[in-house]
């Protein structure tokens, strides 16, 4: 009797709750190399991360900023 193979989850499970893919992508080596250096990453994965991260905090803090334009902040002091 056949049996089917079952599906498998990815057996890392940090991998698998972040919702990672395996992508390809073609990146300038020395521009990999240089983003690894700068932020100290250990890996080429880790600094491409850790980039990405850094564009969208930027865009959170220019949300943010926008959002209090028009606010008046008041010192504790006054």
């Amino acid at each position: 009797m056949k049996t089917r193979a079952k599906k498998t989850t990815p057996t890392n499970p940090a991998t698998a709750r972040a919702g990672k893919k395996a992508k390809t992508y073609r990146l300038s080596e020395q521009k990999i190399a240089d983003a690894q250096r700068i932020l100290g990453a250990p890996t080429a994965t880790a600094a491409i991360e850790t980039a990405l991260d850094m564009i969208v905090f930027r865009q959170e803090l220019v949300d943010g900023t926008r959002a209090m334009l028009g606010v008046d902040i008041v010192s504790y002091d006054e």
